[in-house]
């Protein structure tokens, strides 16, 4: 039996991974994506076990106490955000490849897990400036919220040159096709 590989897209908040990762399953086959687990409310539209699964505080931390999350992190806090193991290893087992939009810290958790059996891509904004009209534009946070993913974004930003490709985010064109040939060439490696 196949085992697929992971590909795992991590930005700030606002950086357009998000539809990145929608281009890419669009465009490739035998893509899966990874639906995280959360305990954040959810945004009009979004819909359970599609988008996320939504749970309550207190059942995202019982399946940390079961050991169900292959990584979870507090990403802002008192919102949790964590991939489920049950669910990614089926996926991994049918010879699927397994897609995640993901945090930065989770993203480099899962790369540190499965190797070169991943490939870790940091999906960079041309700046927080535009980050920021991003994220207000989108009109799904308060002020405070965008404030809070702005000061993250920095810290997350410094990151980067620990994930193995960083595509820039300036032209959306560009950054789709970039995307899926670098995508292309390594899950024909």
């Amino acid at each position: 039996m196949a085992v697929g590989k992971l590909l795992i897209f991590s930005a700030p908040s606002g950086s357009g991974k998000s539809t990145l990762v929608k281009a890419l399953i669009e465009n490739i086959p035998d893509l899966q994506f990874s639906v995280s687990a959360t305990n954040r409310a959810p945004r009009e539209g979004e819909v359970n076990g599609v988008h996320y699964w939504f749970l309550s505080k207190e059942a995202f931390l019982e399946k940390v106490k079961e050991d169900a999350f292959i990584e979870w992190e507090e990403v802002y806090e008192g919102r949790y955000y964590g991939s489920l193991k049950e669910k990614v290893s089926e996926m991994l087992a049918s010879g699927t490849h397994v897609v995640f939009d993901i945090d930065v810290v989770g993203g480099l958790n899962l790369k540190r897990i499965f190797g070169q059996k991943a490939l870790a891509v940091f999906v960079m904004p041309p700046s927080i400036e535009v980050l920021e009209h991003r994220l207000r534009a989108r009109g799904t946070d308060s002020d405070d919220d965008i404030g809070n993913r702005i000061r993250k974004a920095r810290t997350e930003m410094e990151s980067a040159n620990q994930f193995d490709v960083i595509i820039l985010n300036d032209n959306l064109e560009r950054a789709i096709d970039q995307t899926i040939t670098t995508v292309k060439h390594f899950l024909d490696a």
